[in-house]
């Protein structure tokens, strides 16, 4: 299983690379829409990279919920731990 460190580093990485925020802005206190200036269709994009990433699928509405990068993180650990 993925570490929560392994998992935050991917995450940084996609957030990095597709939509191009800059490292210093991505920490787990940072709003995804608010800060990182993300869309509704870069959050479906970023759970696409994430199901690739631990090989699990993921209902949309289990990240409805999700604000900030540290959500994200608590999100998938959750899944990975089921």
């Amino acid at each position: 299983m993925l570490s929560r460190d392994e998992i935050y580093q991917a995450l940084r990485g996609y957030l990095e690379e597709m939509f191009e925020v800059p490292a210093e802005k991505i920490t787990p206190e940072a709003l995804l829409y608010e800060d990182l200036d993300l869309d509704s269709i870069d959050a479906v994009d970023l759970i696409v990279k994430l199901q690739e990433l631990t090989k699990r699928k993921f209902k949309a509405e289990e990240f409805k919920t999700v604000r900030r990068v540290s959500d994200v993180l608590d999100r998938v650990q959750a899944i990975l731990a089921e």
